[in-house]
């Protein structure tokens, strides 16, 4: 169990230090930005927590005073909270003098929080006592009253970030805000998990239960949680150019899908294409607008050789609709190629039709619509 903890923590710890090196390599833009040095500081306190967590389960002391680095890894945790708490209002209050006041609550809370933790740890001699005291609480009264205190003190965040997260990200236009605090949203689901399966941990082993591995489910969703977290604290300035590499990708993946359809279409039409065939994606926009303008002229060419009591054979029949209506399509285009280059002509043509009378509403759709047709045409072409 201890190996799975420890990778849990280096996971988390990870994900802190990647998302803190993101951050810190804006720092010469943003450094003048309150919000960004606000968010550097959650992203150190976020590290420490976890690198304290990681060090805490190889050694019992730190700087020779024992189980120090649980109480360093507790008492960050909580400043970490609370910074991610004061960025959520930075990020969604209207009202200037409101954002201060309640930040001057957190700041405030957090450091009474803080204070009540020392107190306790003091108290319950958390310098002497094994380390996995702190893991159950082992059935001492005030190390129960320590760790259900810093469970409390991670709960009721991740509470108000979930409840303000929803109506915020409604209220937003900024779509980079809105994906940070949907995350957010997401992160203090798992967080709040976290906190119930340690509480689980705790109360059972007060109690004598042993829930055996069980006791692993909050180290994951704590690991899990933050990863999440972190990524809601970055995606502000990397979510964009997420979103446009996406973009790309599926457009290049449509692309090659669509290149065995155009590719006859072209050998049977040369003259639908507006430039040289070239392998240069250097503009996929445009070219991909051109493959499917260039596929509806090869396929308007091919209207009169299109025999309409043609269609799929039976083997592709045993799909949805629209997948049948594409193998329909790429058998007629594939029959019609073939009659064509024969010059047959069939008595009851395509010629005043056009592609079953399809409609897309949009580009978008139009390249999804013909990339299905393109893929049955290729499974048409190859079983033949």
């Amino acid at each position: 169990m201890n190996t799975t903890r420890t990778l849990c923590f280096v996971i988390a710890a990870l994900s802190s230090y990647a998302a803190l090196v993101y951050r810190l390599s804006q720092v010469r833009r943003s450094r003048r930005d309150s919000a960004y040095r606000m968010l550097v500081v959650t992203l150190l306190f976020q590290c420490l927590t976890f690198t304290m967590g990681a060090v805490a389960m190889g050694a019992d002391s730190l700087l020779g005073v024992g189980n120090l680095a649980i109480l360093l890894m507790h008492l960050s945790a909580v400043a970490f909270c609370v910074c991610a708490q004061i960025i959520l209002l930075g990020w969604a209050a209207t009202v200037a003098e409101e954002a201060a006041r309640k930040t001057r609550y957190w700041v405030i809370t957090g450091i009474a929080l803080d204070a009540l933790l020392v107190v306790l740890f003091l108290v319950a001699d958390g310098t002497g006592r094994p380390a996995t005291d702190f893991n159950t609480g082992s059935g001492q009264p005030l190390v129960l009253t320590y760790l259900l205190a810093f469970i409390v003190s991670q709960a009721v965040p991740c509470v108000t970030i979930f409840r303000q997260c929803g109506p915020y990200a409604r209220m937003t236009d900024n779509v980079s805000v809105r994906q940070a605090l949907q995350t957010l949203s997401v992160a203090a689901v798992i967080l709040f998990l976290y906190c119930t399966a340690r509480t689980v941990n705790i109360l059972t082993a007060a109690a004598g239960i042993d829930i055996g591995a069980w006791q692993l489910a909050s180290n994951v969703f704590s690991a899990l949680g933050i990863v999440t977290l972190s990524l809601g604290l970055t995606i502000s300035s990397w979510g964009a150019s997420a979103t446009r590499l996406l973009d790309w990708a599926r457009s290049y993946r449509s692309y090659r899908a669509l290149y065995p359809l155009w590719r006859d279409l072209y050998e049977s039409s040369p003259d639908i294409a507006l430039e040289p065939p070239g392998s240069s994606v250097s503009d996929l926009n445009y070219r991909l607008h051109r493959r499917v303008v260039e596929i509806r002229d090869g396929w308007r060419d091919l209207r009169p050789y299109i025999d309409r009591a043609g269609g799929a054979d039976e083997v592709y029949r045993g799909t949805n609709e629209e997948s049948r209506q594409a193998f329909a399509e790429a058998a007629r285009i594939r029959q019609a190629l073939r009659a064509k280059s024969t010059g047959t002509v069939p008595d009851d043509n395509g010629d005043a039709g056009d592609f079953e009378d399809r409609d897309t509403v949009s580009f978008t759709a139009e390249v999804a619509w013909l990339t299905k047709v393109a893929s049955a045409y290729s499974r048409i072409r190859t079983a033949s």
